[in-house]
């Protein structure tokens, strides 16, 4: 196993950022596991599922659902450190890169080929240094699995969009305040990717972000649960009527949290409560600061 490309003093160095920050931890793996395992929600495609939804003890970031879209077919990978099914053999260096530019390493399967467009690359890039060098911290720390997943098939161009905030550049400063860190919560947990419509394929992030109207049925994803029949992304721009302008602090942390609407009705995979669950409550706030600076859209 090669070492982290920043280095052992660069590492550290970075994290004394975490200290201060909601989530944080005094390790970089104590770190990535916190982010992996709430806001980024990686087991939410990566880990197998049993019938009723719940993460396969034992199997998780193995390898998990699979997508048939009019661009790709693709299982999302075994991403644990297993070295001829998962990603043991690669380098800090080509799994941060893999995070953030969507790229598999030459030496790879498919070596060099993007990943298929559902991997959120184009947010991952928002990522801080701290936080890049602590998934890939917590992502070698993770028990190998061996499970070999299918090959993925595209039939278009794979095409990360951009997506606006995650082209600023946040450090310790603008995180502490809970607006700017609302934003990068958001951003590294690709909210947006969900809750925006898409026009030709690519989300339409400049004239209807966070919408809403994205159908997820059983042909689209399989692997979610025995009970999944369809759901559609909500609305959660600040619309007082469309959307959740109207909706108290407390009804969208519950949403988030325990994937409860305001009406008490239950939301529906692949929203990733599960996950939303653990997280820490300042970082829970941020985001719903942030989302009421979301403009309103019908």
């Amino acid at each position: 196993m090669r070492k982290c490309p920043w280095g052992r003093a660069a590492l550290f160095a970075l994290t004394g950022l975490l200290p201060s920050l909601p989530g944080a931890a005094g390790t970089p793996a104590e770190r990535g596991r916190y982010l992996v395992t709430t806001i980024l929600a990686c087991g939410n495609c990566h880990s197998p599922r049993a019938a009723d939804g719940s993460p396969l003890p034992g199997r998780e970031l193995s390898g998990g659902l699979a997508f048939d879209t009019p661009a790709f077919t693709a299982t999302a990978a075994n991403i644990t450190p297993d070295p001829d099914t998962g990603i043991g053999r690669w380098s800090d260096e080509e799994i941060a890169r893999a995070l953030t530019e969507g790229v598999r390493p030459g030496h790879a399967a498919l070596g060099g080929v993007p990943l298929a467009a559902i991997m959120p690359a184009g947010f991952y890039k928002a990522l801080t240094p701290a936080d890049l060098a602590a998934v890939v911290a917590y992502l070698r720390s993770v028990p190998p699995v061996r499970n070999a997943v299918p090959p993925p098939v595209y039939k278009l161009p794979a095409v990360h969009a951009r997506y606006p905030d995650a082209e600023r550049r946040y450090d310790e400063t603008t995180l502490r305040d809970p607006v700017v860190r609302g934003a990068y919560l958001a951003t590294i947990g690709h909210c947006m990717e969900c809750h925006t419509p898409r026009v030709r394929g690519v989300s339409d992030y400049e004239t209807a972000m966070g919408r809403g109207g994205v159908e997820f049925s059983p042909a689209l994803v399989q692997g979610i649960g025995a009970g999944f029949t369809s759901s559609t992304s909500s609305n959660i721009t600040s619309h007082p009527v469309a959307g959740i302008g109207a909706w108290s602090d407390g009804e969208i942390r519950r949403a988030i949290a325990d994937g409860v609407s305001r009406d008490g009705r239950r939301l529906r995979p692949p929203m990733a409560f599960r996950y939303y669950a653990n997280m820490a409550e300042d970082d829970l706030d941020a985001l719903v600061a942030w989302l009421r600076t979301v403009p309103p859209l019908p």
